[in-house]
């Protein structure tokens, strides 16, 4: 069985499915907040994927495209996508789905930015995301790591 990374629709049965998330006690990365506040029935313009083994979701992210114009990262200045939340439930981790999830994102070429939460740091600079130099003003205390595709480079201030 090779599970793949699909788009989530934002209805009540992946509210359901993300709840699941949730009792695993990683509070910060639950996207239940998310889902809610953007919740339209089966909205097709929902930023979550996810990876199902079965029927059960086992693996999820938030993906967002950012406008250039909020481009602070990237050289040339350009849109780019930012992973929110990132999440393989316990029991299913270290089966590549984070991988696949990341490389799904990548297959976008556009350049990526997340703030590594609840010790992912590693994973994520596994996958080739780089620290930039940190911008107090527009940082505010995260440590991003980015990913660039070829041309593209760290913007200087």
């Amino acid at each position: 069985m090779n599970p793949k990374v699909e788009k989530l629709k934002i209805n009540y049965k992946t509210m359901e499915e993300f709840k699941k998330f949730k009792e695993y006690g990683a509070q910060e990365l639950s996207m239940l907040e998310d889902l809610q506040a953007n919740m339209i029935e089966d909205d097709s313009h929902s930023p979550f994927y996810g990876i199902y083994f079965g029927d059960k979701l086992v693996a999820r992210m938030s993906l967002y495209r950012k406008d250039s114009l909020f481009d602070q990262y990237f050289d040339p200045p350009q849109d780019y996508l930012e992973i929110w939340k990132l999440e393989v439930l316990p029991g299913y981790q270290n089966n590549n789905y984070g991988k696949k999830l990341i490389n799904y994102a990548k297959n976008y070429n556009m350049p990526i930015k997340t703030n590594p939460r609840m010790n992912s740091r590693k994973f994520f600079e596994k996958m080739g995301f780089e620290p930039v130099k940190y911008e107090v003003e527009r940082d505010l205390g995260e440590n991003p790591l980015v990913w660039y595709p070829f041309g593209v480079s760290e913007q200087k201030h």
